[in-house]
């Protein structure tokens, strides 16, 4: 009826891309009219994939509590989803119990690609990942110096931007609340903020916990007890920061009048905190989207030197963020 060979029709239906689109029309035109729906079965064994992504994220398994994630994971699989591939999320526990979940999943052929989260500067999953040669995409960079595939957001700039836009208001002693520095995007965020410091003429104050609530609460204290207590708080994440604000409330202290306060991924929490947080964000639906579609890449073996993104992140004023008094 199309006057096509049986090779072409299949590779039509499965979406390769050395088959032209009038011709992939013609055939999809064909198969809505006969009604004709392909074996998902047969077609994932005819092509030795499993039409499945997996996301591994660093957390004890069944701890999805992090919001940074729901919106990520929504538009990477409805992007995954379109060609017609499944996204899973497996947790993994941090350490030698990672990589065996990496293992178990490459060596059991239950994904064709895996996202990274979370990256590390010595990060022995690309380590291991590169040297199989088994496709994967990173949010986020590494020290590690082999090609990879990443998407990330520019967080130095960020953090030195938001510095600045604190002195910028008159702030001259001003804290950051690190996240661990074992990971690269918390490297970055204190680089930024430390080279602000430094073109201001301003001592850095920086204090490191874990990127949570609980850290940012323990931090703020350390750091409002001191004998001159700063009059703004950078934090790493939105999470410190919600736990820094009630280090301030605790203290009798105002968010946004005797204190400003700037977080970091514009979480839902962010914007209905009281005060409303001030926070930075790297659009995560469009990050998600490319996520996916570098991974697709990946499995159709495009050269992963050719798919690195640093992307710009945007602030968000709210009323946490205010001028220094006095």
């Amino acid at each position: 009826m199309l006057g096509l060979s049986i090779t072409t029709v299949s590779r039509a239906l499965d979406g390769y891309g050395d088959v032209a689109v009038a011709t992939r029309e013609r055939v999809l035109a064909a198969a809505e009219t006969t009604g004709y729906r392909p074996n998902s079965a047969a077609r994932r064994l005819r092509r030795g994939l499993t039409e499945i992504v997996t996301m591994v994220l660093p957390a004890e398994p069944g701890h999805f509590n992090e919001p940074l994630y729901i919106e990520l994971l929504r538009s990477t699989g409805e992007r995954l989803a379109q060609q017609g591939y499944d996204l899973t999320l497996i947790a993994a526990l941090p350490g030698p119990d990672e990589l065996k979940t990496y293992r178990r999943l490459i060596e059991g052929r239950r994904t064709d690609a895996i996202i990274v989260v979370r990256t590390r500067r010595e990060d022995a999953r690309l380590r291991y990942l590169t040297d199989i040669g088994f496709p994967f995409v990173a949010m986020g960079r590494s020290d590690f110096a082999e090609p990879y595939a990443y998407v990330d957001g520019d967080g130095e700039a960020a953090f030195h931007d938001a510095a600045l836009r604190l002195t910028g208001l008159g702030h001259r002693r001003i804290g950051h609340l690190a996240a661990p520095s074992a990971f690269t995007f918390a490297h970055l965020r204190r680089s930024g903020f430390a080279r602000a410091m430094r073109e201001a003429g301003l001592p850095s104050e920086i204090i490191e916990d874990s990127a949570t609530e609980a850290g940012g609460y323990r931090a703020a204290g350390v750091m409002l007890t001191q004998a001159e207590p700063p009059s703004a708080l950078l934090c790493a994440t939105d999470s410190m920061a919600l736990g820094a604000m009630r280090a301030v409330r605790e203290r009798g202290l105002v968010a946004g009048r005797d204190i400003a306060i700037i977080g970091h991924d514009n979480i839902p929490a962010a914007a209905f905190s009281d005060p409303a947080l001030a926070t930075m964000e790297l659009p995560i639906a469009a990050t998600g989207r490319r996520l996916a579609e570098m991974a697709l890449a990946r499995i159709g073996g495009a050269d992963p030197r050719d798919m690195t993104e640093i992307n710009p992140v945007e602030f968000i004023p709210r009323a946490s963020l205010g001028e220094a008094r006095g």
